[in-house]
């Protein structure tokens, strides 16, 4: 009988290797094994100290969740022969009443994600088990200590009971016992916890503690399989750019014990320092302890450099290992140890998590040392570590006064480097919620755990009263970027009452502090924050000269101020790709005028566009139509008449010197390169009061009755804004539509450009104006707007008596500008893509909305993604960018093209950019390091293809 497809697909199943002993495994597997098992696998395959183990493949994971969360046939089999080998190698029997194996049950991801997901320690404990570990090691406190710890942990993880319940029991029983730590407590009253723990598991499971070491095994890899899709893991991955169907392995190994007395201790450690890059290494550890309590923050580690004189053979034997691994990877390392009574074993070795500065030093540090290239330096600084670098730190001068003041609450460690001023929120989920609403805050916490990822991410900061440089706290918020204050072990936190004291102080819940992560100092109230200065000396300029001296797209930038132009140059723009005209029409001394044009504007242009029609026809017909020529002049006498148009022209008049200043300032600034000025965009309605508060101010003035003027002006300016009102304002009255039905606002706007160009040329400097006119669909659009440019510019230049380079270009915003682009190419010398609105339009969605109601539950659903307005679609908004720069260039070979959006500043889109043909990208000054970057990584991976998927 022929089988079926599900039994031919569980029959490859149940041959399909899922399992791999440490020995069979290499750092070339990292899809497979995941960081954690590749690492272990090559330090066992270099003769490393490392406990014997087996590693259950990523793809078992994903197997697990496509079997309906069971264990795909042929899995637990490979488990069970996989545990003879460590029962072999060790000489342990799992489940042996005499001689107990025990095991480590870890999860490890492709990309490391620390703390994210879950891990079960001292496996295979029951009561018989724990009888002999003790005699094993004659040390029954320290069999009964990892007896409670392996109950807490499966428990909590495994089991799903809330943790607080076993932390509660064991700090009253601290506190019966008078112990410090839970290194005080005495053998009975570790047995007592023993029974206390059970007793939580039976009440809050309804089910006794599992003594059979297998189904504690099976359930722990479930656990692990289970926790990739947890809470936390997910938001890591989402912050991270990670991509959620790669799935963990699981690693099994043998423990070793760091709680065995004074003569074992665990830690964690990194071959350079991760918040500077310093080249020394740079650790912790705890003596008689697991290695949760290092990382988990319970107990403030000792750092790594007293363990020479704590443990002097084993301080030298994990220094040489931690050379090797560096040489090995050539990379910073991330390492875990233990010491079991004198002998250290190495549990991991990964790429270190690290800070930007250290990302930035380290890769240039090892290029001079010829240990890696420029191309490898450029790809191991992560974009955002550029961004992270240019962000503000706290001013010199007013830390200073705030470090001799009240201000001052405590100093901590120096966990991640960064100022944050925010507002003390105690749990995480408040962090993630008040965060997520636009406020900013610190999350204070007596010590991390994964739980509060979430938390983290929304938070500006972390501080917590617990913890060293390698705890939870310390390593999520170097990988995220965020500063960080940890073991700040002079604050008392109340949860209960949400508030913490230190020194005599109370700071509550909502009140505003400062924490500097650099330097490890707590401060009330806000200090004053200023950006740094980008020096031509530093690491990351190196980096940076790197990246230009490889990549293809030029870096322009978007700046409507002189002062945002100066800041682009300085951070290497070599041009302005979006000057925007409207935000200067925004300044409280203009609006007035701007009012002025607003009211007139209509009915001017009415009046206007009479004469203009009437001169035009007259001018074609000669002298042969007297009632023509009636008519103009009536027309004319109108003109000369009409009040609106007076103000209307008084308005662009007195507002034409204002916007050559404008962009005097910001030509200057940029001279030698090209500045694109955008026409004015947005409808004019936006530039009026909000209707509503109109209405409120017109009723009240009406009520009071003692300020007519006042009231006439409110009243014209509500009418007007009522007159204008749209349906959809950002398809309407707005961009070239809005110069077409207003073209005064149009010669205005070009005579001041030029104006001001003319201006800086007599005076030597050198300036390079393109105009953009915006919003254009139609061939038509952009003809007509070309030769009311070209008629102004033609009077202003022969006015001055001086020629002038400019050019004359649109932004692709909408899809039919796209679809015809060889046609408006005719017209246009360049084309930018305004990718926001392209994005809108493609689509069919408003950003606003769509973000605030759905767009987000769409990339969580998979339905999308990524957010298209952050990261550019390819599939769609990208086949039109793609069909617009072929057709584009069809008809004008030498076209230039760019991009002004916010996309401009998004790696994944700059790389996109790249392979379609743009001449650059332009982005907020701020992000021109990060498009540099992006840009030279864009043209290495053309030639080396990626090997991590995120």
């Amino acid at each position: 009988m022929a089988q079926t497809l599900a039994e031919q697909k569980s029959g490859q199943q149940t041959n399909k290797k899922w399992v791999y002993l440490f020995q069979e495994g290499n750092a070339s597997m990292r899809d497979l094994l995941g960081g954690k098992g590749a690492g272990v696998a090559e330090m066992t395959r270099a003769g490393l100290p490392v406990p014997p183990g087996f590693t259950i493949t990523t793809e078992a994971c994903n197997a697990y969740y496509a079997n309906d969360e069971r264990f795909p046939p042929g899995l637990w089999e490979q488990v069970t022969q996989a545990l003879k080998d460590i029962e072999e190698k060790t000489g342990r029997g799992f489940g042996n009443a005499v001689n107990p194996l025990l095991v480590s049950v870890r999860s490890g991801a492709k990309f490391s994600m620390p703390g994210m997901m879950d891990t079960v320690l001292n496996l295979g404990l029951n009561d018989e088990t724990t009888q002999g570990l003790a005699q094993q090691a004659d040390d029954e406190r320290f069999a009964y200590d990892a007896y409670r710890r392996f109950i807490q942990m499966f428990g909590k993880i495994v089991l799903d009971i809330d943790p607080d319940l076993f932390e509660h029991a064991l700090e009253v029983k601290k506190q019966e016992a008078g112990a410090g730590t839970d290194a005080d407590l005495s053998v009975a009253a570790l047995k007592d916890l023993v029974a206390q723990f059970k007793s939580i598991v039976q009440q809050q499971s309804g089910k006794s503690f599992p003594t059979d070491p297998y189904e504690q095994l099976r359930e722990a890899i479930a656990a692990v399989f289970r926790s990739w899709n947890g809470a936390r893991a997910r938001a890591y991955r989402e912050s991270e750019g990670i991509a959620h169907n790669l799935g963990t392995a699981v690693n099994v190994q043998a423990m070793v014990f760091g709680n065995m007395g004074s003569d074992s201790g665990t830690g964690v450690a990194f071959t350079r320092n991760p918040s500077t890059g310093e080249n020394k290494l740079y650790g912790e550890y705890l003596l008689n302890a697991q290695g949760e309590d290092v990382v988990a923050g319970i107990r403030t580690p000792q750092p790594i450099s007293t363990l020479q004189s704590d443990m002097p053979q084993a301080y030298g034997q994990f220094q040489d290992i931690a050379h090797r691994m560096e040489t090995h990877y050539r990379d910073m390392q991330d390492l875990e140890f233990t010491i079991e009574r004198g002998k250290l074993y190495m549990l991991q070795t990964r790429n270190g998590k690290r800070t930007a500065a250290a990302a930035v030093k380290i890769a240039v540090d090892m290029v001079n040392a010829g240990v890696i290239s420029k191309e490898e330096a450029l790809l191991r600084v992560d974009p955002k570590h550029v961004v992270q670098l240019l962000l503000p730190r706290f001013d010199d001068d007013a830390r200073a006064r705030a470090l001799s003041s009240d201000s001052f609450l405590a100093r901590g460690l120096n966990a991640s480097p960064g100022a944050a001023v925010g507002k003390v929120v105690f749990d995480a989920d408040r962090a993630a919620q008040q965060g997520n609403n636009g406020e900013s805050v610190i999350l204070v916490r007596p010590e991390t755990s994964p739980d509060d990822v979430h938390g983290m991410i929304a938070a500006k900061g972390i501080l917590t009263a617990r913890g060293g440089a390698t705890s939870h706290a310390a390593v999520v918020a170097r990988g995220m970027g965020k500063p960080c204050v940890a073991g700040c072990e002079a604050l008392k936190i109340d949860l209960a009452k949400r508030q913490m004291a230190v020194d005599g102080k109370t700071v509550k819940e909502g009140d505003t502090i400062s924490l500097d992560g650099a330097t490890g100092e707590v401060f009330s109230g806000a200090i004053e924050t200023i950006l740094p200065k980008f020096s031509e000396e530093s690491d990351l300029a190196q980096i940076l000269r790197w990246a230009d001296d490889i990549r293809r797209l030029q870096v322009w930038a978007n700046a409507d101020y002189p002062r945002d132009a100066e800041r682009a140059r300085e951070y290497g723009a070599q041009g302005i790709g979006l000057c925007r005209t409207e935000h200067m029409f925004f300044e409280e001394e203009r609006l007035p005028i701007v009012h002025q044009m607003i009211l007139s504007a209509e009915e001017a242009a009415r009046v206007e566009t009479a004469l203009v029609q009437l001169e035009e026809e007259a001018a074609r017909s000669g002298r042969q139509d007297p009632r023509l020529h009636e008519r103009l002049a009536d027309a004319r006498k109108q003109a000369d008449s009409s009040e609106a148009l007076k103000d209307y022209r008084d308005a662009l008049t007195k507002l034409l010197p204002i916007q050559k200043e404008d962009f005097r300032g910001v030509l200057k600034a940029m001279q030698e390169l090209p500045v694109v000025i955008r026409l004015i965009d947005p409808p004019l309605h936006e530039f009026l009061p909000d209707y509503s508060e109109l209405i409120e101010d017109v009723t009240a003035l009406r009520i009071r009755g003692n300020n007519p003027d006042e009231l006439k002006q409110k009243e014209e300016l509500l009418q007007a804004v009522a007159r204008m009102h749209e349906q959809n304002p950002m398809l309407g009255l707005r961009g070239i539509r809005l110069g077409i039905l207003y073209p005064g606002i149009i010669d205005m706007q070009v005579r001041a450009i030029l104006s001001a160009a003319v201006e800086l040329e007599n005076e030597g400097i050198h300036v390079k104006p393109e105009i953009m006119v915006p919003l254009v669909g139609t061939e038509n659009e952009m003809k007509f707007a070309r030769d009311r440019i070209e008629h102004v510019a033609e009077d202003v230049l022969k006015d001055a008596g001086v020629s002038l380079e400019y050019k004359i270009g649109t932004m692709i915003e909408v899809p039919r500008a796209a679809l015809t682009a060889d046609q408006i190419a005719h017209d246009a010398e360049f084309f930018s893509f305004g990718t926001n609105d392209l994005t809108q339009t493609t689509f069919g969605y408003s950003r606003d909305d769509a973000e605030g109601k759905f767009l987000l539950k769409y990339v969580e659903m998979g339905i999308l993604p990524t957010n298209p307005f952050q990261e550019l679609d390819r599939q769609g908004v990208g086949k039109l960018m793609e069909m617009a720069v072929k057709d584009g260039r069809g008809v004008r070979q030498d076209l230039e093209i760019g991009i002004c959006g916010e996309h401009g500043g998004d790696p994944s889109s700059v790389e996109f950019c790249n392979s379609i043909g743009l001449n650059y990208v332009s982005c907020s000054p701020f992000r021109v390091p990060v498009a540099r970057l992006a840009a030279a990584q864009a043209v290495i991976a053309e030639n080396a293809p990626a090997s991590d998927t995120r």
